[in-house]
């Protein structure tokens, strides 16, 4: 298969979605790996490492596009680059259809296939490849959340751990999943008196089996969140419905009652956002204010740190983007039920039920592409 990886666009994202040992593996398979010249750049990998592994270098994204069958990504195409999609054309990376109905359109449109990392999907309803991500960031919402509750950045003026006669940030955690247990675990590091909220009583006595001292656990409701958001320093946002629309548990309404200064970080605001008043923000604007609360809410956090991310990301998904290389997308999906639940867009037809109910289009079977 001819594989090919252009290089990230999206504002100030810096991973790449294939590292040169991932090229040296695909190579080694038979594979032939084309990637866009500096695409690695950003994650610390020059082009002589590539072609080191045997990768060819391409001078531009037109021409990445132009020759391969399998785009590896890490973030969703954007508008300039919807043109250059062809019919057919495999895309393996990051989407959140459900967050952005032009995207959905204009994938429709082409009639590309659509495998997202984030519906790849285990036994266990476990996600191998957002797992990676949901690590980076959970842990790096907790140090951006301590950072702007800085006074020098809008937030209260208050160190997330205190010191010895000053109590402690209290760092509010929607979310018991990945995001919010690795949140959880830096808060706590950190000092902070963190209390973690979810729907499911054993994932609750779960945390509260390996948690620290200095987490409390506490059922997910509307009242809960709407007492404890009056005393926060920090709340962050750990939700997902998987290749869904995330549930607004923060209305607008909720933020009159929050301290002055305080500090929200929607680690979900890829699928919409958790918090009703939080739209995307980039690592160059990443904040702004409504009713004097601090909103964070960077779609692409790990992108901050795109070293450690890119080889998170890639460990997980090489063995996957090998599978759909030996075997094409369709003998792939048929026996691999995981690679299966990651397809969203086929050919023209919307086959994830959760990206077709976000905007009440027809949802087509995925098996009519399996038989």
């Amino acid at each position: 298969m001819i594989i090919g990886v252009p290089k990230e666009i999206k504002n100030n994202e810096n991973r790449v979605a294939l590292t040169p040992a991932g090229a040296k593996e695909l190579k080694k398979q038979g594979h032939t790996v084309y990637v866009q010249a500096t695409a690695g750049n950003g994650s610390g990998f020059t082009d002589e490492e590539y072609k080191a592994a045997g990768a060819e270098i391409l001078p531009d994204i037109a021409s990445v596009y132009k020759i391969a069958e399998m785009i590896m990504k890490v973030k969703e195409p954007i508008e300039s680059e919807y043109s250059l999609i062809k019919e057919n054309q495999l895309l393996f990376t990051y989407f959140h259809f459900a967050s952005y109905e032009p995207l959905t359109m204009a994938m429709i449109k082409n009639k590309s296939v659509c495998l997202a990392y984030e519906t790849v999907e285990k036994a266990d309803r476990s996600l191998p490849l957002l797992v990676p991500m949901s690590e980076v960031a959970g842990r790096m919402a907790v140090q951006k959340g301590a950072n702007y509750l800085e006074k020098p950045l809008g937030g209260r003026g208050i160190l997330l751990g205190g010191v010895p006669g000053v109590l402690p940030a209290k760092v509010v955690i929607l979310g018991g999943g990945v995001v919010g247990t690795q949140a959880a675990w830096m808060a706590a590091g950190m000092g902070a008196d963190v209390t973690i909220l979810d729907l499911s009583l054993p994932r609750l006595r779960y945390l509260s089996d390996v948690m620290p001292a200095n987490v409390r656990t506490m059922m997910s409701n509307e009242y809960n969140i709407r007492t404890l958001i009056k005393d926060a320093d920090l709340v962050i946002g750990a939700v997902l419905i998987p290749g869904a629309k995330a549930p607004h548990l923060i209305t607008r309404d909720m933020l009159k009652v929050m301290k002055k200064g305080s500090v929200l970080v929607d680690v979900a605001v890829d699928q919409g956002g958790c918090i009703e008043t939080c739209k995307p923000t980039t690592h160059e604007n990443p904040t702004f204010v409504i009713d004097d609360v601090v909103h964070y809410c960077v779609a692409n956090m790990p992108g901050a740190v795109p070293y450690t991310s890119t080889l998170a990301l890639t460990n997980a998904t090489l063995p996957y983007a090998i599978q759909l290389a030996n075997k094409g997308w369709q003998k792939a999906c048929k026996e691999n039920n995981e690679l299966k639940l990651g397809l969203n867009v086929v050919k023209g037809d919307v086959v994830y039920k959760g990206v077709a109910e976000a905007f009440n289009l027809p949802y087509e079977s995925v098996d009519k592409y399996l038989a």
